[in-house]
């Protein structure tokens, strides 16, 4: 028969190592043609309109990096989405300056 106090001392359950990751996936950059993209979008957004740039084949940390200093040549806000950067407002013109200036071929798309 065991004692009562050796059943209290077996560990049923530890925060301490948090959620464990069996290892972890290298980043999956999508691939493109190696043209940036600029669109003007407003879908979804109550009319609000916004710069989608595209096709910039960098690692997540690199891309918010670029966004970062796009945004502030531009003037305005925005995010990185699924390897997208989105702009407020229309900022192709200004976008499409500073991504030629970067060295990136960039291409127009949408209407």
């Amino acid at each position: 028969m065991t004692d009562w106090k050796d059943q209290l001392s077996q560990l049923v359950y530890s925060t301490d190592s948090g959620k464990v990751d069996p290892e972890p996936q290298p980043e999956q950059i999508p691939e493109g043609d190696g043209i940036v993209r600029l669109q003007r979008q407003t879908k979804g957004r109550k009319g609000k309109g916004v710069t989608i740039v595209s096709g910039i084949a960098a690692p997540q940390q690199e891309l918010k990096s670029i966004a970062k200093t796009l945004k502030q040549h531009c003037g305005v806000g925005g995010a990185v989405k699924d390897y997208t950067i989105e702009l407020q407002g229309d900022q192709r013109d200004a976008a499409e300056q500073w991504l030629t200036k970067q060295g990136y071929r960039v291409k127009r798309a949408g209407g």
